[in-house]
């Protein structure tokens, strides 16, 4: 046993100061990477002059756009698709059969109520004219003879020159002849008529389109092509929908007596063509859409608005006057709902949800959460959280409302 212990004991005694060395090496470098991790971060600190570049760009103020809230004026306005439909649309037909001989018409003129559009041959229907006028003319002398014999008739009667029975039938033989002179009459009109139908002229003022019937074409009273159409171009009407739930407030105004501005603009919705008031509201509401038909009326002085054309339809239902508004680019959405960045008087901003009503080309009525003279930011919201400092750069100071311009 003692042999063993001996054995065990001396190689520690032999190994000890290898392992002193070891742990001394390994402590030199230790050090050495402490002292060069050190080196860097020191030297990383001070290169940009003694400030760490990432902590002073999360301290500093961030520049942004604002404005002051103020008060003024917005407009309720309706936007839809509408279509250009004129008030009358006239197919122009034949009443009577014949040759066409005479088109004067231009194609794309403006014509007015009674201006010639077409001529068919009138001579068959003078020719039936002169027949029945004859006729009436045969027809009244025999009636004034009828009618003399009658009076002579009637004063032998009283004579009792002649029985009373020869009387009686002269007079049933008046009657006779006064019904054919009345259907003589009534052929005569009916032939004056039809002559007249052959100088075609124009019902309604407004503009003709394309002709459809050429000179030397037979064309009969059962077409149903026609010879032109004329669309009645001033006033011109827009046909649109609103939805159902605009309805009430429309009515008010109508019944109120107010005029209610429309505007019509191009397919880009960028050009106004014209100005007009709205006419008529349709009495039933469209139980697949939700909608409403409106028609707005138009002066058209420059004949801009064209049939069966698209257009966009501003209606202006009212005016708020005086309300609290804010620009549109401060409004944001999120998860405190709609708000937007109130800078506050130590330049730190705070989300501030907002209540809003209608929209007005640049500004938005505030119902509830800003008053008049608060300030909120415009532009460079994408950089901003609660408590962030911000900076409006110099700029010509705004009216109230108005959005400061970034230099």
């Amino acid at each position: 046993m003692d042999e063993r212990v001996e054995f065990v004991e001396s190689p520690p005694s032999v190994s000890q100061p290898v392992r002193v060395r070891r742990r001394r090496g390994r402590l030199l470098w230790l050090l050495l990477i402490v002292a060069l991790v050190i080196g860097i971060g020191y030297w990383l600190g001070h290169r940009g002059g003694g400030a760490r570049p990432g902590r002073q760009a999360f301290e500093a103020p961030q520049p942004v756009g604002a404005a002051v809230i103020g008060t003024g004026d917005i407009r309720v306005m309706l936007n839809e698709l509408g279509t250009v439909t004129p008030l009358d649309t006239v197919t122009v037909l034949p009443q009577v059969s014949g040759p066409l001989i005479s088109v004067p018409f231009k194609e794309g003129q403006i014509v007015k109520k009674g201006d010639a559009l077409a001529e068919i041959d009138p001579r068959p229907f003078q020719a039936a004219l002169q027949q029945a006028e004859g006729q009436l003319a045969h027809d009244q002398g025999v009636l004034d003879q009828a009618k003399a014999d009658l009076q002579r008739y009637t004063t032998l009667a009283r004579q009792d020159s002649i029985a009373q029975q020869q009387v009686q039938d002269q007079r049933f033989l008046v009657e006779q002849d006064e019904g054919t002179v009345k259907a003589d009459q009534g052929t005569v009109a009916t032939d004056q008529l039809n002559l007249g139908y052959t100088h075609i002229v124009s019902p309604i003022d407004g503009m003709v389109g394309l002709r459809l019937a050429d000179p030397g074409n037979y064309i009969t009273s059962s077409s149903s092509t026609g010879i032109a159409v004329i669309n009645q171009m001033q006033p011109m009407s827009v046909i649109f929908t609103v939805p159902q739930q605009n309805i009430d407030e429309i009515m008010a105004r109508m019944q109120a007596g107010a005029t209610m501005p429309v505007y019509a603009f191009d397919a880009s919705n960028t050009k106004l063509i014209d100005t007009g008031t709205l006419s008529n509201i349709d009495n039933q509401v469209n139980t697949t859409t939700g909608t409403v038909r409106i028609r707005a009326l138009f002066p058209n002085a420059k004949n801009q608005l064209f049939p069966q054309q698209f257009v966009n339809v501003r209606l202006l239902v009212d005016t708020l006057k005086n309300v609290v508004r804010v620009p549109v680019p401060a409004v944001q959405t999120g998860a405190p709902g709609t708000y937007v960045w109130v800078i506050k008087p130590d330049g730190t901003v705070a989300a501030q949800p907002v209540k809003l009503g209608p929209v007005d080309g640049d500004y938005q009525q505030v119902i509830e959460g800003l008053q008049p003279g608060e300030q909120v930011v415009t532009d460079g919201t994408d950089r901003l959280r609660d408590g962030t400092k911000v900076t409006i750069p110099p700029a010509a100071a705004p009216a109230t409302g108005e959005p400061a311009q970034k230099q």
